[in-house]
């Protein structure tokens, strides 16, 4: 196992009413905030999340809406990726308070291992361990697509009832038919991760256009054996056309 800098992790403030596929939802903040509705309010929330592995890495995007139930917008900036360890990130759909426990939940038991075992969960664990967080604790309206780098790189999709599922590609959320309609379309499990970008970018972007609970901006984790980086972006179109870029400026390197 590679020795790796330790990932540090800051608290993002923009963490939206991020949904998981629409279904009634205890009250919760679509602005990234404490609670602001009424507290009779039923909330139903919709976005885009997929996670893809390739050869050399993996790949996690999601939108950027908040929204109660897909016909207000609250927020245009929610970041619905975040690093729970050196090399693994999860992507998620739900209400703003259970989004933010679970982070911190999963990022607190991912440390308690990693001092107690003197070295990094793997991937599977890290998924294992979410899992086993969502069966257990509060959490009514959660879906997570997580992804990391140990051996190899490895995409679990767990449900809303802490189910775990590998798989090489996933997608959450309202848009998720549309995402897979895209993502089947055109993954193959050879590509690289500067491959796997624009497939990822291109399918929130077009779960986007039909589902009116995703769109705005985009959020885009890139995870290798080597580094985790998270990138932000204010426009879908402009998230397509920099990951677009990027693949054009790595197989011109080649």
């Amino acid at each position: 196992m590679h020795s790796r800098p330790p990932t540090r992790f800051e608290p993002d403030d923009r963490i939206g009413a991020i949904g998981a596929p629409t279904r009634d939802a205890r009250p919760s903040a679509g602005d990234g905030g404490a609670d602001s509705t009424p507290s009779d309010a039923i909330i139903k929330t919709g976005t885009t999340t997929v996670g893809l592995a390739g050869a050399d890495g993996a790949v996690l995007a999601a939108d950027a809406r908040a929204s109660l139930g897909g016909q207000f917008v609250t927020n245009k900036t929610a970041r619905k990726i975040e690093p729970v360890a050196d090399r693994t990130a999860v992507a998620f759909s739900g209400s703003v308070s259970d989004a933010q426990s679970f982070v911190r939940h999963l990022r607190a038991e991912l440390s308690q291992y990693d001092l107690e075992r003197d070295g990094p969960a793997s991937v599977e664990t890290a998924a294992t361990v979410a899992g086993d967080l969502v069966r257990r604790g509060p959490y009514r309206i959660l879906d997570l697509v997580l992804a990391g780098v140990d051996d190899e790189p490895a995409v679990y999709q767990i449900g809303g009832g802490g189910g775990v599922m590998e798989a090489p590609y996933a997608a959450s959320g309202s848009g998720m038919q549309l995402a897979y309609g895209a993502l089947e379309a055109a993954y193959q499990p050879d590509r690289s991760v500067a491959e796997l970008r624009p497939i990822a970018a291109r399918a929130v972007r077009s779960a986007a256009e039909r589902d009116t609970a995703s769109g705005d901006g985009m959020t885009i984790a890139t995870i290798t054996d080597d580094d985790l980086a998270i990138e932000r972006y204010d426009d879908l179109e402009r998230a397509v056309s920099a990951v677009d870029s990027d693949e054009n400026e790595s197989e011109g390197a080649i």
